[in-house]
């Protein structure tokens, strides 16, 4: 029997499920798009490998491994689909969540805003029982009271239930203990404890982090279940992994129990295609954007590395997991345009969606949308949409745009939809400042990379906001996510909060701690049954100055950990500590906070082949009126597939591919790479 051939990477979004695979017989890539099925994704799933199969002729016995972004978890947050929970913590501080961080996201207003809680205060209980920040017991627990506890929590109706109990990072027995008891007379019941979801310092992080993977538990559980059931039916017995927010591969198994390291899955691998084709081109400085039908991520690559934060915030939430540091703004090619009670013209952050979709879609949609507009400005041809297997209807985006914007705004056609393309192009301009600005860098200095699938109609527009002057294009932009996925490996993220001097006595210390990580991270790659060629393990250090309440990670050096090791680590946060924040301090004193531990399992290869780029279709000049740089042009239009390397193509045109569209305005050329990426300049 001939070995399964084919590696899989399916990024399911708000709008399209991507799909992109690597076939090992021949070393090449391809990708698929189809509609995404908000009723079930786990269909959408299968439909989308199946198509696959019937396109490019593999059956599912040469399938050898499934890769899955999915928006799941991020969904259930924001649209607060989640079961009833329950918190128990330490007696006294039942209040946690509410009582936060105090900070001030907006100095002027007179009013803090409402904080989000995802639990009512009559189902988080106190616990009988304390343990010190040194891991002491302080008191024990007393059985019947933890019972009196237990009865309550099984009156409150709950599903799910998180354990969170002070100092639990430094010694998780009374959490254990609770767990265990609580299993004991609710087996059904799906449990998380802070010592594992997030063994670290802070506590209204750890406690906002663990209720969130209590409260994911069976939303993902179920949909796990369902992938299983499709699968089966579909004959697909190749493993599947989902992607983490790291960016890493996680076991079916291994999601289920940690669902909260889930919530940035698929936008997760566009950063890591962003960082491997800017490496190709010898673009260390690039940002990286990706702009879908409901959401625009934005990603920065600097010095051709990607950041990883150890904290992020979904929806006003705190999360205290390692994941890919993005910008994401509710501005995509379903967002609707509509006249707020001011009479101000608004796109987004709602969203069409799938179902119906902009009105062009002819499903039901009544509300203009981004995409909408580019199709009544000419940026779009309503016959070779989705390689013209998706008809767009231009009249009923005509009469949704007249009805909606024109009529209550007394504009012409013309000015609506640009004022609506001038609108959500500031938008997008805005995130990308945000996330530049925030790091002390200049969009000047860096390459926009532009991918999903309505990017290429906004890309240039919003960099020469920015007064970027080059724009890349990825040779498949509209499954570019699902590109990066394909190179995932699978990741498991270990951290010990310990809080030490940075000097040698306390070598000892560090090096148990790293020791007992090191323990951890293997056996969870046994589980897996990694080789022990394809493991890596990486240590990292959350470092400090004494007395500030913010840390930085920095990479600990591969020699170990001894005094040279100490005097190198000291010496990296302190060049990190100068880059972020202009200044250093050689007489403090330094101290560690966490040490951390990433255990890689790697399942492929590190890159595809760089084949050249070969055209594959004739080209056919034509062109067609387009709306662009203010006014109706006769506009040359190309097929990407047409164009050899080194072509050149001056604007204004326009550049399709099967699933995507790409717009150059005036004052820009693009060159075709050898390998089949696109690069405009702004011409000087």
């Amino acid at each position: 029997m001939p070995r399964p051939r084919i590696t899989i990477a399916v990024d399911i979004g708000g709008t399209f499920t991507d799909l992109e695979f690597r076939d090992a017989a021949t070393g090449r890539a391809h990708s698929l798009k189809s509609p995404t099925t908000p009723d079930n994704p786990a269909r959408g799933l299968t439909d989308a490998i199946t198509q696959a199969g019937e396109r490019f002729g593999f059956g599912t016995e040469d399938i050898a491994l499934i890769l899955h972004g999915t928006t799941i978890a991020t969904n259930a947050v924001l649209t607060r689909d989640l079961p009833p929970g329950a918190l128990i913590t330490t007696e006294g501080f039942e209040d946690v969540l509410e009582i936060g961080r105090h900070a001030r996201t907006d100095i002027y207003a007179l009013k803090a805003p409402e904080r989000s809680v995802l639990i009512p205060r009559r189902h988080r209980f106190g616990a009988p029982g304390r343990i010190g920040a040194g891991g002491e017991v302080i008191r024990e627990i007393d059985a019947a009271a933890l019972d009196a506890v237990i009865d309550q929590v099984a009156a409150s109706g709950a599903e799910a239930v998180a354990i969170c109990l002070l100092n639990a990072f430094a010694n998780p027995e009374q959490e254990i203990a609770i767990r265990d008891r609580l299993l004991e007379r609710c087996p059904d019941l799906a449990v998380s404890c802070s010592h594992e979801v997030s063994p670290e310092i802070r506590e209204f992080e750890r406690t906002a982090t663990t209720v969130l993977n209590a409260l994911l538990v069976p939303v993902i559980a179920r949909y796990v279940a369902a992938l299983r059931t499709r699968m089966a039916e579909a004959d697909i017995t190749a493993p599947l992994y989902l992607i983490q927010s790291n960016g890493g591969a996680i076991s079916l198994e291994a999601a289920v129990q940690a669902p909260v390291k889930l919530l940035l899955s698929g936008p997760s691998g566009g950063v890591l295609a962003a960082q491997k084709l800017a490496r190709r081109l010898d673009t260390p400085d690039v940002v990286g954007v990706d702009m879908g039908g409901t959401s625009y991520d934005v990603a920065v690559v600097s010095d051709g590395v990607r950041s990883v934060v150890t904290q992020g915030e979904i929806d006003g939430l705190p999360v205290r997991v390692p994941m890919v540091e993005m910008h994401t703004i509710g501005a995509g090619g379903g967002s609707v345009a509509f006249v707020d009670p001011s009479g101000r013209l608004q796109v987004g952050p709602r969203s069409a969606g799938a179902v119906p979709g902009p009105v062009c879609y002819g499903r039901g949609g009544t509300e203009p949308t981004v995409t909408d507009v580019n199709l009544i400005l000419g940026r779009l041809d309503p016959a070779t949409f989705l390689g013209g297997r998706f008809a767009l209807d231009l009249d009923g985006a005509r009469a949704a745009l007249h009805d909606r914007i024109e009529a209550p705004l007394g504009l012409s056609a013309d000015h609506a939809a640009s004022g609506i393309l001038a609108v959500v192009n500031a938008k997008l301009a805005a995130s990308i400042k945000f996330s530049l600005f925030a790091k002390g860098l200049d969009p000047r200095d860096f390459a926009l990379m532009s991918f999903g699938g309505a990017g290429g109609l906004h890309a240039v527009e919003v960099a020469e906001e920015l007064g970027i002057t080059r724009v890349i294009f990825p040779r498949d932009p509209s499954t570019f996510s699902a590109h990066g996925i394909l190179f995932s490996d699978i990741q498991h993220d270990l951290s010990r909060t310990e809080i030490l001097p940075l000097v040698p006595d306390s070598l000892p210390a560090l090096e148990a701690i790293a020791a007992e990580l090191r323990e951890k991270g293997q056996a969870l790659l046994d589980e897996d049954g990694m080789a022990a060629d394809r493991r890596r393990l990486i240590l990292t250090g959350d470092l400090r100055y004494a007395g500030q309440a913010f840390e930085l990670t920095v990479p600990l050096p591969e020699g170990g950990l001894d005094a040279d090791g100490l005097v190198q680590l000291r010496a990296r946060f302190e060049d990190e500590h100068r880059q972020r924040f202009s200044f250093d301090d050689p007489k403090e004193a330094v101290e560690l906070v966490t040490l951390r531990l990433t255990a890689i399992g790697v399942l492929g290869e590190d890159d595809l082949p760089t084949d050249d780029y070969a055209p594959s279709e004739a080209a056919v000049d034509h062109t067609r009126p387009v709306h662009v740089n203010g006014a109706w042009t006769d506009t040359p239009v190309h097929r990407q597939l047409s164009l050899a390397p080194g072509a050149r193509i001056d604007g204004p045109a326009i550049i399709e591919q099967e699933y995507t569209t790409m717009l150059l305005p005036a004052g820009w050329s693009m060159t075709m790479t050898p390998s089949g990426d696109m690069t405009a300049r702004k011409e000087t």
